[in-house]
């Protein structure tokens, strides 16, 4: 598996939701970090946040294709102003 296709499943699952989510993904082999900026995230605790890239992942985690996630979700004011 590579960051390419890591990507393609967070953001399948976040822009059928949210056309403005923003996904990057940075790793290869089984261990990857990731960062979805959406604002699904408005007003959720930051374990919400990570269960539901979790959930996209799922299938991925259980046969051993992802060992390893770091995650980051921000929604798009937490996003602008980090960068800012």
């Amino acid at each position: 598996m590579d960051a390419s296709t890591v990507e393609q499943m967070v953001s399948s699952t976040f822009t059928a939701q949210d056309a403005q989510a923003e996904v990057i993904v940075d790793g290869a082999g089984a261990k990857y970090d990731i960062t979805v900026v959406s604002d699904l995230f408005s007003d959720q605790r930051p374990v919400k946040r990570q269960q539901s890239v979790y959930a996209a992942l799922r299938d991925a985690i259980a046969d051993g294709r992802i060992h390893a996630v770091n995650i980051h979700a921000f929604t798009r004011d937490e996003w602008s102003s980090r960068s800012a």
